[in-house]
């Protein structure tokens, strides 16, 4: 089992290796943008309620949404591998056990997401931010990479054609990018629109980073949830593929 996702987490990192240059550039734009606009901008303006600056509430806000579009995007390939390339039918009939190919896959976006998190992470200490990074703060980066590896692997499988792929981007991911607590709290939103927010999983990304990096109590309901969406998804995503290998 271990040699089998090994060979799939490998392949993804030489493709990740030759390309890691563009890869780091590319990860640098977005969130210098952010941190100027907001973090230099808009946010001088604003004041928390914890009278702390905005920055230190917007960089957890900012590393959770990036994390989740990297990942989520990394793992998009596989659809045109499945439905326009066919080279995801050498791991069909390849001696890859199915739970292995995505366990592979979900780890090779969760290392492409944590590296575009610690360009984040740099960027963000020297526009003057304060958070502390501990293995608890970490292990919650890592669990939101993963689970949005899998929704898009879950896409992957299930979805048809290219316009299909943006239309999760367009009306999942940009939403959730906004609206889940990254940029201000989910108190602001009416109560029936703040309940639906507050299922989601990058929600409690944003809380538990926000309130881990500033020394607060973590959420173990928060964390409860993420660990749900975890073992869901991997299991949809995971029958899909094997379903696909059958």
């Amino acid at each position: 089992m271990l040699s089998d996702i090994w060979t799939v987490f490998w392949r993804d990192w030489v493709v990740l290796k030759h390309r890691m240059t563009a890869f780091i550039l590319s990860r640098m734009v977005a969130p210098l943008l952010y941190l100027v606009a907001f973090g230099w901008g808009l946010g001088r303006s604003i004041q928390t309620a914890n009278a702390a600056s905005y920055i230190d509430f917007l960089v957890p806000g900012i590393l959770a949404l990036n994390s989740m579009n990297i990942s989520f995007n990394s793992v998009t390939p596989v659809h045109a591998e499945r439905v326009y390339h066919k080279s995801i039918e050498e791991y069909i009939i390849a001696p890859i056990r199915p739970y292995a190919y995505v366990i592979g896959k979900v780890l090779a976006a969760v290392l492409r997401g944590l590296i575009s998190s610690a360009i984040i992470i740099a960027l963000s200490y020297a526009f003057g931010a304060h958070f502390t990074i501990t293995p608890l703060f970490l292990l919650v980066l890592i669990l939101n990479c993963a689970i949005f590896a899998e929704i898009g692997f879950a896409a992957a499988m299930f979805l048809s054609t290219y316009e299909q792929m943006g239309q999760v981007n367009t009306y999942i991911l940009l939403p959730m990018s906004f609206l889940c607590g990254t940029f201000f709290s989910t108190k602001a939103l009416p109560d029936a629109l703040r309940i639906f927010i507050e299922c989601l999983p990058l929600t409690h990304t944003s809380y538990l980073l926000r309130g881990i990096g500033s020394g607060a109590d973590v959420s173990l309901w928060s964390v409860g949830i993420l660990l749900i969406y975890l073992v869901v998804v991997f299991a949809i995503g995971g029958q899909a593929f094997i379903k696909l290998k059958n």
